[in-house]
């Protein structure tokens, strides 16, 4: 059964969660003790399926994947995260080889889509099974398809029936920042999920405030969707790279001059913790990403993690300080 928005929000709480990067090789459990010292109520894990571009496939469990992102490695990190009292999006993602993200993923003919649905149908009733069998907290159904999201709007409509039959827990799809507005089977899904890397300001160093200005527009329009549909708005990614212009447009910034800036980054994170955090029709979301590795990222590293960086702290704090209110809201 779908949910109402302010019925959702009740049952599952504030979403303070970290996006895990799938280990290479098995891990001592003891690294999920740093989620909670961060105060992480919840983590997303991601086990990657592979297409090629052009070619009407989606292949996983591969025996040359990394052992996080195969069905083994997902449910043993499945079981670390509960037994640190992390709860559990699983949000499968396909890797495009030839193009990266599967934002440009396309196909010619009928005949090329039906296959990839058959493929893609396989890859995440799998790990609907696995959600089902481990009681794992939230499934995504997707990630980032901006053409095939639009283009193939039954097939998905009725992916997600298939999935109700086998897990009956809530669902989310995450739809790219730009690609939101076009998806139209939101009502068949329990949040509506954003990977929120909307550009906010063409200033390479900007200030807390000059972000929050900067978010002003697509706070509006991402409320006034949530409401439309009158659905919880999840953020599944959000996330900066601690490089002058990470609060712009991250993807055109050059990244053979690392200008590297940790504040640029803590006061990105800052912003939109200040925006929408308290908002009532807002859940929280998923920052990208935390590596199970100790002493990973430090001053030095310009990519988006915030480990050992100034973000991990405004972090930390906001997290804390969300978890406190959500308690004091339920007594």
């Amino acid at each position: 059964m779908i949910l109402s928005s302010s019925e959702e929000e009740a049952s599952i709480g504030v979403i303070n969660g970290a996006s895990l990067v799938s280990p290479p090789q098995q891990i001592s459990p003891e690294v999920f003790g740093a989620l909670n010292d961060l105060n992480a109520s919840w983590v997303a894990l991601i086990p990657f399926g592979f297409s090629r571009a052009g070619q009407p496939t989606v292949s996983f469990d591969h025996s040359r994947q990394w052992w996080g992102e195969r069905t083994d490695g997902t449910c043993e990190l499945v079981k670390c995260a509960k037994n640190y009292n992390l709860k559990v999006l699983m949000k499968p993602h396909v890797w495009v080889r030839g193009q990266g993200w599967p934002g440009e993923y396309d196909l010619e003919t009928e005949e090329e889509w039906q296959i990839w649905e058959r493929t893609y149908r396989e890859y995440i009733l799998n790990y609907a099974r696995v959600s089902d069998s481990m009681k794992v907290d939230m499934l995504c159904i997707g990630t980032e398809f901006r053409i095939g999201s639009v283009k193939r709007e039954p097939f998905w409509r009725e992916l997600i029936r298939e999935v109700r039959e086998i897990y009956d827990g809530p669902l989310t799809y995450a739809a790219n920042w730009d690609n939101y507005q076009k998806v139209k089977f939101w009502d068949e899904l329990d949040y509506i999920g954003v990977d929120a890397y909307f550009p906010l300001t063409d200033n390479p160093e900007p200030s807390v405030e000059e972000i929050e200005q900067g978010w002003q527009e697509s706070y509006r329009q991402l409320k006034q969707f949530s409401k439309q549909y009158d659905k919880p708005m999840l953020f599944t990614e959000y996330g900066y790279q601690s490089l002058k212009g990470a609060a712009g447009k991250h993807w055109e910034i050059d990244k053979s001059h690392h200008y590297i800036d940790m504040e640029v980054q803590a006061n990105a994170y800052e912003a939109l913790y200040n925006v929408f955090w308290e908002e009532d029709w807002f859940v929280g979301g998923f920052f990208w990403k935390w590596h199970l590795r100790d002493n990973y990222g430090g001053p030095g590293n310009p990519n988006f993690t915030p480990q050992g960086k100034l973000a991990e702290q405004v972090i930390r704090q906001q997290f804390a300080k969300a978890s406190s209110d959500a308690k004091a809201s339920n007594r």
